[in-house]
């Protein structure tokens, strides 16, 4: 079982997204909606299902309007998705997460960075206790606290582009 992050899964369901910025060329990521769909066909065929943790589902049914209902019915609808709870023991998992911070006196600049910290701890915190070793994101924050806590990240710039179909011969 492997992750999709708000970052990724927006670009499947929206493919008119505004897609990510390669850190690298400061430029955005193309053909990000091939490269997701590739991954979820590839991920479907590996019999490899997809978590969306909770707070990765709020994230997107807010950022998608008035086509919830639509979004819903294809995550429901599909054995590919598996939705799963922020339940206790990812409460815990974050609790623990959070404790190498506080001895460490970290501190965090706004109450938005502190809203966004806690979602991503408890993206990382429902992959832990389920076991997820992968999760694909482009968010440069949650990458880093995940690989931190043994979790392999995956850019949407990293996976591959669909191949071409191979070009017709020209009648001469």
């Amino acid at each position: 079982m492997v992750i999709l992050d708000s970052t990724t899964l927006m670009l499947f369901f929206q493919p008119n997204a505004a897609p990510s910025t390669n850190p690298e060329t400061k430029k955005p990521i193309e053909k990000c909606y091939e490269r997701i769909e590739l991954l979820i066909n590839s991920l479907s065929k590996a019999r490899v299902r997809v978590m969306i943790p909770t707070p990765v589902l709020a994230e997107i049914l807010v950022a998608v309007g008035k086509d919830k209902a639509k979004i819903l019915d294809e995550i429901n609808g599909s054995s590919a998705f598996k939705v799963q709870s922020f339940d206790q023991n990812a409460a815990i998992e974050v609790a623990l997460l959070t404790d190498a911070d506080l001895q460490s006196g970290k501190r965090l600049k706004s109450p938005e960075t502190k809203a966004k910290v806690k979602f991503d701890r408890q993206i990382i915190a429902i992959a832990k206790v389920n076991g997820v070793k992968t999760i694909y994101s482009d968010d440069i924050g949650l990458g880093k606290t995940a690989r931190s806590n043994g979790i392999s990240v995956i850019e949407t710039r990293n996976l591959p582009l669909p191949q071409l179909p191979p070009q017709g011969e020209l009648p001469l």
